[in-house]
């Protein structure tokens, strides 16, 4: 591979936007492939996927480096040569990358594999966090599986196409994809791509979603015409599956406390022919107390560490904290506290996060049921556990609890 210098650059300024000023990868990313007209889709893939690789390694590679943040612009350079070394790429003869001592970077890099924290590049809280909750040989296992790069996986909108349909279309557009035993809807890429360029991303025939999200809308037992609340909606991943899932049929109630993202909701929605969301921005305690007691059905995708997605957010390694963490513990209680109050009597609630922590998860529902004077009215139907380790998927956890009669 030969480094070409306007793209290396463009990948050192993204870095530093994510590592210095503290900004979202994708969002930088996003804003870097928009400087040049001119970078075909290698050039785009080189920059993106690059970015991702240093976030992703960054522990490992300033240690190997021997440089500490915040990162100037020599470091950045330092941490590429790194990344571009263990890659077998020849460096050009350029001054930001003279004198590298090769030999001394691959020595390094076998040392500190031996280590857990180096080998798998993340902070030691987290490492020991991991470890405690999940035990040595899970943990092992899963932060190894969050490191590898995440497949691309389309959700086949049923309101507009079929899974096999979708393949076809794709097929005729140069994207092949291939279907994923148990996923009822799901289409996984064989090579990664911009789908969102294609006519049938225009036509809302898919949504970009990950196999074990998918599975969270079909754990709520929905049907046409009942009246469900996706209390966290966001910018409505699942809730366009609830609304394919229900065909249309019912009333989604789609409530968010970030109105901007209600505003995404509402384009995606339109774009897929889903006519049966009511977006409602939770801005006063009354827009949900209104709908006590109300619900068939109710989805608390409950906001998370997002432990089980790390494999796509490299960059949460760097931006969690473990008292966020503990605060995060106490909000999810006090959510599903207040939102199970939405169901009506023999009614159902699934609550969902994209970790894989049992403090975020079956302790939070163990909590509920045990500890809480709503949680006294509601029973456990079954709950599931996805590692990522074990699918090759995000990590996800799912409850399904009935409220009394």
């Amino acid at each position: 591979m030969r480094l070409h210098r306007n793209l290396v650059f463009a990948t050192i300024d993204a870095l530093n936007e994510i590592f210095n000023n503290n900004k979202y990868a994708d969002k930088v990313i996003e804003q870097t492939l928009k400087r040049d007209k001119r970078w075909g889709s290698r050039d785009r893939s080189f920059i993106a996927e690059t970015v991702y690789d240093i976030v992703r390694w960054k522990r490992l590679y300033a240690e190997i480096a021997e440089v500490k943040e915040p990162f100037d612009r020599e470091n950045l350079f330092r941490l590429f040569t790194v990344w571009a070394t263990l890659r077998g790429i020849a460096l050009p003869d350029w001054p930001q990358f003279a004198g590298t001592p090769t030999r001394r970077i691959k020595g390094k890099f076998d040392s500190l594999s031996k280590i857990r924290k180096y080998r798998e590049s993340i902070p030691d809280w987290m490492d020991e966090l991991g470890a405690k909750e999940l035990g040595e040989k899970v943990w092992e296992k899963e932060i190894a599986a969050l490191n590898e790069q995440a497949p691309v996986i389309l959700r086949a909108n049923t309101l507009k196409t079929t899974k096999d349909n979708l393949r076809s279309v794709l097929k005729n557009e140069e994207i092949i994809s291939e279907p994923i035993k148990g996923y009822k809807n799901a289409l996984k890429l064989e090579e990664r791509g911009n789908v969102f360029r294609t006519q049938a991303f225009k036509d809302g025939f898919f949504e970009v979603q990950d196999a074990s999200s998918q599975l969270v809308a079909e754990f709520l037992e929905v049907e046409p015409g009942m009246r469900v609340v996706d209390t966290c909606a966001g910018a409505g991943g699942k809730t366009l599956h609830l609304a394919a899932l229900m065909e249309n049929k019912g009333q989604i109630i789609a409530t968010d406390i970030y109105g901007n993202k209600l505003k995404e909701l509402k384009r995606r929605a339109k774009r897929a022919g889903a006519h049966n969301i009511d977006p409602r921005a939770i801005d006063t305690t009354k827009v949900i107390k209104k709908l006590y007691g109300t619900a068939d059905r109710v989805l608390i995708d409950s906001p998370c560490s997002g432990l089980g997605v790390l494999s796509r957010n490299p960059d949460a390694k760097w931006k969690l904290q473990p008292e966020f963490i503990d605060n995060l513990i106490k909000t999810q209680a006090e959510i599903i506290e207040t939102y199970s109050r939405i169901v009506k009597p023999g009614g159902k609630m699934v609550y969902a996060t994209c970790s894989v922590l049992p403090s975020e998860n079956e302790k939070q529902v163990e909590n509920f049921l045990k500890n809480t004077e709503e949680g006294k009215n509601f029973r456990l139907l079954r709950d599931q556990k996805i590692l990522s380790s074990e699918t090759g998927f995000d990590g996800f956890y799912m409850a399904l609890l009935e409220k009394k009669a």
